[in-house]
């Protein structure tokens, strides 16, 4: 019964109902016949005592003849069934309503509160000690002669039963009410256990579609506040999974473009070449110039795949070593002034001599480095300019490439870390598959640092990686 969350839900709603309203129940049926009715039946008794104990006082042949104290008691209506005495001044049995008492008329009954009522007070006490047929409640008040002299007392005594009797139908109201409780307190629950399932099994039929690929319409987060924040989390899901099968057909269909115009040109110069191309010196370099750049561009390409499986399968894994990067960084950027110098753009570098070293791995730090650079002389003009700075401050290293090319939008700019982006025809990422810049970010923020862009149609872009400062920077002589 108790293998699913539906039914151990359910139970955890309705078990504390079952156990606790009936406790509730015998605890208020306990503190009303305790603090409230025994109280009041208590001071109602007593008042009835006082009545008979003036009946008594104008009664003086009472105490004289016990025949006379019984007719008097006869003759005297009670509010309720109870059992009244009359005693004389030793503590005499007179006279009582009770008829299994006449066997006892005159014999002296050692009463608890006896002694208190002979000093002229009235007396009340609850006997617990003779179980549910014993006495529950004594009232005894004093009577008094003209001269003001103790002659005798009254005693009024309920029992156990009687009250239990008076008290029956109060218990039988507050039992239909603890019932009618009892069965709302259940029925909630399980409405209340039912609808917190809902969630969790729309959840799980939602992880079995995932699963098959299916991707549905994102689930309505109803419910509590966790139950909301676990929808939220499983539609976050979906959408990503969603972006992601989109991203992996893209990436297909990127593969199938990129591959299939170096691979068409090859062909295309192979063919002339075997035509007689190779027989015309000027046309043979020409072409094999023209192939040489296609194999280039189909290296770069498989380059971008290695990085983006690297991206998949989180293979980060970091060489982390000191580095000092003002002897570092010009050694990494050489051959990249060399690509700048062969387009006819303008290189200029300004690296401090005195960068403090910090912790990287050097090699996944060029990749990044060489992705922004190749990115920046890629996409300028002949003509146009490269620059590259580096600094520091006490908390952070700073490498910034800015170039003069076409810029970006504010839009563009917002997802030009998105694996697989190409924006529009003013977006330098348009070539390619989009990847570049995707695989610089991860490398840098594997580094705990982050980059950050900033563009302009007018004036180019402006790219810039900053590192944390994992080592001391050496004290200035």
């Amino acid at each position: 019964m108790l293998k699913t969350l539906r039914a151990r839900l359910i139970l955890s709603q309705i078990l504390p109902t079952l156990i606790f309203v009936p406790l509730m129940g015998v605890l208020l049926v306990y503190v009303l016949e305790t603090q409230v009715l025994r109280p009041a039946l208590t001071r109602e008794m007593l008042g009835e005592t006082r009545i008979l104990a003036e009946v008594a006082h104008f009664q003086p042949e009472i105490w004289q003849d016990p025949a006379v104290a019984q007719q008097i008691l006869s003759q005297t209506r009670q509010q309720r069934p109870s059992r009244v005495m009359i005693l004389n001044a030793s503590g005499a049995l007179l006279a009582s309503t009770d008829e299994a008492d006449q066997n006892r008329i005159g014999q002296v009954l050692n009463l608890p509160g006896l002694d208190d009522v002979r000093a002229g007070e009235s007396v009340s006490y609850t006997n617990y000690s003779q179980g549910l047929q014993g006495e529950a409640i004594d009232v005894l008040t004093p009577v008094y002669n003209d001269a003001g002299e103790f002659v005798g007392a009254i005693r009024i005594t309920y029992r156990f039963a009687t009250i239990a009797e008076a008290l029956m139908q109060l218990r039988y109201l507050i039992g239909g009410v603890l019932l009618f409780g009892l069965i709302g307190g259940t029925l909630l629950g399980y409405v209340l256990a039912v609808n917190l399932n809902e969630p969790i099994r729309r959840v799980t039929q939602t992880m079995y579609e995932l699963a098959h690929g299916d991707f549905r319409k994102p689930l309505p987060e109803q419910g509590p506040e966790e139950m909301r924040l676990q929808l939220r989390a499983v539609n976050y899901l979906v959408g990503r999974l969603h972006d992601l099968e989109q991203a992996r057909k893209q990436l297909l269909a990127n593969i199938v473009h990129e591959l299939g115009r170096p691979l068409g040109a090859l062909r295309v110069g192979m063919q002339a070449l075997t035509r007689g191309a190779k027989d015309d010196p000027e046309l043979r370099d020409e072409l094999l110039a023209g192939m040489d750049l296609e194999m280039e561009r189909l290296q770069y390409l498989l380059e971008e795949l290695a990085h983006l499986h690297d991206q998949v399968l989180g293979a980060l894994e970091l060489n982390l070593q000191p580095v000092n990067l003002s002897t570092w960084l010009p050694q990494v950027l050489s051959h990249w002034r060399e690509a700048a110098k062969d387009k006819k753009q303008t290189w200029q570098i300004q690296i401090p001599h005195d960068l403090p070293p910090i912790l990287v791995d050097s090699q996944r730090l060029a990749q990044a480095i060489g992705n922004l650079v190749s990115n920046a002389i890629k996409y300028t003009p002949a003509g146009g300019s490269i620059a590259l700075t580096a600094g520091s401050n006490q908390q952070e290293t700073w490498i910034q490439v800015c170039d003069s090319g076409p810029g970006m939008s504010d839009e563009e700019q917002a997802r030009i870390f998105e694996p697989f982006f190409r924006g529009g025809e003013r977006l330098r990422i348009k070539q390619g598959m989009g990847l570049g810049l995707s695989i610089a970010q991860n490398l840098v923020l594997a580094h705990n640092g982050r980059i950050e862009v900033e563009s302009s149609a007018d004036n180019g872009s402006q790219f810039t990686i900053w590192l944390p400062n994992s080592l001391p920077a050496k004290p200035s002589s």
